[in-house]
């Protein structure tokens, strides 16, 4: 599992980082989901083998926010 983190952008209330939230807590192979509305952000744990950065932004993306991995707080954990 890795510790990935996203800037979110476009989310102005706590509906609609509740609605990131809930979105990322059904894919597959994420887990322990924290969306912060100041600053938006999202950190998630995620099985890489299983899905990708890339997935987790058109996730976000499917709800019409805006999101960019941090590539500087990705780490392993175990």
């Amino acid at each position: 599992m890795q510790t990935l983190k996203f800037d979110v952008h476009g989310m102005a209330c706590g509906g609609c980082s509740g609605s990131v939230q809930r979105a990322l807590s059904k894919i597959d192979s994420v887990s322990q989901v924290d969306v912060t509305l100041r600053p938006g952000a999202a950190t998630l744990e995620a099985d890489t083998t299983r899905v990708t950065a890339t997935q987790i932004e058109a996730a976000i993306s499917s709800l019409g926010y805006q999101a960019k991995l941090h590539p500087s707080e990705v780490r392993s954990t175990s």
